[in-house]
């Protein structure tokens, strides 16, 4: 893609509103700063909380407010580039003339293939499992988007050729419907699908509806001859109309029913795609492929799906989703120690989440769970509460709201613990060997840890450090 928009950014005066820690603000201010705009980048936490971040733009002629925002900055910049956490509410966007995020400015200047990933649960996984899969048959595909890395800090490396895996969250796609590309920037995509939807982030959304609603803006431009792959496992997902109906393809973690459209699921163990008029079901995800637990294959069998739709061999597509490794903070096995099986799924969220973890299991479970509330029901714990061998609650907002629960149902659980290597040593203390200690908080992070990932790493941290006591 190069800097072929770089026209519009010489002398322009651009606000990067919400520096973040995940790259999407950096690569905005970066991209915008070497195309020749004057930027100055404002975020309400102070310089030592996002240190890392300022460092990564130490060798541009940028101008940091921190701590505040400033109205004037507002009403007097060209263009404001908007960090997907910032509220859509926020009373200062309205002074903006023009708002823009990552994603808008890279999908107005690509022009090569991308294929976009959103969900609830598992976009992380089916993202990077396609992606996995597309480089056995195109080596330089990449990923990028809601995984942590911003599309355009690779933007400028690109021939035009490579396909681009987006995995999406729910405000990156509402998102766009703030820019001035809107809704018509998802015709870039080549295929395009929605794991499935599950109540989440009601603590920002009015309804559910609206929630989905974002969603949707993925296919919302679908082009004829692009695919789509949703859910036939949730309300939500059924009910979706995409532009292309012949073009949807409906993906069951069951048997897949439906005979007059496209659709996927499993048979006889293993991950098909069926398309009318081609032949016999395509299988695509076999019985024994490395990544475990039902919700687990059920990604696979999107991303290996979208591969074969977006034109990969199908022996490549198995090879390639026999293999996919998983990736950190969703399942991730961290290994053992005396027996015991560590295992972190700090990227579960949402109880339903935390429940499929403990279901992916055959061995007994001691469940580390609990954080902060999204607004979100959490009646899955009861059902993950009498499934664990125990559970070990971390202290806050939606712990409150399951304690409740669970003591309601006479549920026995541990703690709420303040610390999570408290919750740790008790989930161990109980487990023998042949057990498996997961964390899978089903729980938003905020307050006892930066974000999911860093719970991820303190985790890990600690699995590390009683591997070696046992060694």
């Amino acid at each position: 893609m190069g800097r072929a928009g770089a026209v519009e950014f010489t002398g322009a005066r651009v606000l990067v509103m919400g520096l973040g820690a995940h790259g999407g603000g950096v690569a905005s201010a970066r991209y915008c700063a070497e195309a020749g705009a004057d930027v100055t980048v404002t975020d309400l936490r102070d310089a030592n909380d996002l240190a890392g971040s300022i460092a990564q733009l130490s060798d541009l002629p940028i101008r940091f407010v921190l701590g505040r925002h400033d109205a004037a900055d507002f009403r007097a910049a060209d263009i404001v580039v908007k960090n997907p956490a910032v509220r859509r509410d926020v009373s200062l966007l309205r002074e903006a003339r023009r708002v823009e995020t990552d994603i808008s400015l890279f999908l107005r200047l690509h022009r090569g293939p991308v294929l976009a990933i959103t969900g609830t649960k598992g976009k992380s996984t089916t993202a990077s499992a396609l992606r996995h899969i597309l480089t056995r048959s195109h080596p330089d595909a990449r990923l990028a988007g809601n995984i942590t890395v911003s599309p355009l800090s690779f933007s400028s490396e690109l021939a035009g050729t490579e396909p681009i895996v987006l995995e999406l969250s729910s405000f990156q796609l509402g998102d766009l419907l703030l820019t001035p590309i809107g809704a018509a920037a998802t015709a870039a995509f080549s295929v395009s699908a929605v794991t499935n939807i599950m109540p989440d982030h009601q603590d920002y959304y009015a309804s559910m509806d609206d929630y989905a609603a974002d969603k949707a803006v993925v296919f919302a431009s679908q082009r004829p001859d692009a695919w789509c792959l949703l859910s036939a496992d949730d309300r939500w997902s059924r009910e979706y109309c995409p532009p292309q109906p012949e073009r949807v393809v409906r993906v069951t973690s069951t048997p897949p029913m439906r005979r007059d459209g496209p659709s996927a699921g499993f048979r006889d163990g293993w991950g098909v795609l069926h398309l009318p008029g081609r032949g016999d079901p395509v299988r695509l995800v076999e019985p024994d492929a490395r990544a475990g637990g039902a919700h687990q294959r059920t990604n696979l069998l999107y991303a290996a799906a979208a591969a074969l739709l977006f034109g990969v061999p199908a022996e490549t597509v198995r090879r390639g989703a026999r293999d996919f490794p998983g990736i950190a903070h969703r399942l991730e096995s961290l290994g053992t120690a005396a027996g015991i099986r560590f295992v972190n799924d700090s990227a579960a969220t949402i109880a339903e989440a935390a429940l499929a973890a403990v279901e992916s299991f055959a061995e007994p479970v001691h469940l580390i769970a609990g954080g902060s509330d999204k607004g979100v029901p959490i009646d899955a714990f009861a059902i993950a509460a009498r499934r664990a061998e125990s559970v070990h609650l971390l202290e806050g907002t939606a712990t409150d709201r399951i304690v409740a629960l669970l003591d309601s149902l006479d549920l026995r659980y541990h703690g709420p613990y303040s610390k999570l290597d408290e919750a740790f040593e008790g989930a161990v203390r109980g487990a023998h060997q042949g057990h498996v200690v997961l964390l899978s908080p089903g729980c938003a992070s905020f307050g006892m840890f930066r974000n999911e990932f860093d719970r991820g790493e303190q985790f890990r941290s600690l699995v590390a450090e009683r591997t070696a006591m046992v060694e």
